[in-house]
C-alpha cells in the first residue's frame, strides 16, 4: 500500500497546488470561479497564508502532490480571529484514496494547536463527497444559501458547515 504523507506546503509545491485548484475551477463546482488562476496568484495566496499564520498542507503520494488543504481568514474583523475557513482539494486522479480525510484531519489538529474556536466550510450543496467528509469530522450544517452561484449553465446552492471546538 502506498503511503500518503501530509506535510506543510513549500514554495516548490505551488505549481502542483495551482494545477489541482485550476482543475477544480474548470471542471467542478467546488470553486465558484470561472477563470484559471496564475502562478503569481497562488504565490500571493501562499504568502498571505504565511503572513496570517495559517497552515497550508499538502498530501504527497509517490513523491507528487496529490492534494492540499488550508485554513484562512473567515472574516476580516478582529472579533472573528478565533474562527477560520477551511479548504480541501484533491487531484482528480487521486480521489477516493482517503487523501481528503487525511488532509482535513491534520488541518483540524492544526486549528486546535492555533487555539481556534471554530472552523467554517463553504461547500457546494451537490458536493456529497465533501459534505460527507466534513460531517465525518463533526462539522454540522448551519446555513443553506439557495442559488447564490451560477456555473455550468445552472444555479448553485452553497452550504456552510461549522465545527466548534469545545
Amino acid at each position: 500500500m502506498t503511503q500518503i504523507m501530509i506535510r506543510p506546503a513549500e514554495e516548490s509545491d505551488l505549481s502542483a497546488i495551482l494545477d489541482i485548484y485550476n482543475d477544480a475551477i474548470l471542471n467542478t463546482t467546488a470553486v465558484y470561479d470561472y477563470q484559471p488562476h496564475t502562478l503569481s496568484m497562488r504565490q500571493n495566496w501562499f504568502a498571505a497564508k504565511q503572513a496570517g499564520g495559517f497552515p497550508v498542507l499538502v498530501a504527497e503520494l509517490e513523491n507528487h502532490v496529490a492534494g492540499f488543504a488550508a485554513l484562512g481568514t473567515f472574516r476580516t474583523w478582529d472579533a472573528y480571529r478565533y474562527t477560520a475557513e477551511n479548504s480541501v482539494y484533491v487531484a482528480p486522479h487521486c480521489r477516493g484514496r482517503g487523501i481528503g480525510k487525511r488532509l482535513l484531519g491534520r488541518l483540524i489538529e492544526e486549528a486546535q494547536m492555533m487555539g481556534l474556536h471554530a472552523i467554517v466550510a463553504g461547500i457546494d450543496a451537490d458536493n456529497a463527497v465533501s459534505l460527507k467528509l466534513h460531517e465525518h469530522y463533526g462539522f454540522q450544517e448551519v446555513a443553506h444559501f439557495r442559488q447564490v452561484g451560477y456555473k455550468f449553465d445552472r444555479w448553485l446552492d452553497l452550504k456552510f458547515l461549522q465545527r466548534i471546538f469545545e
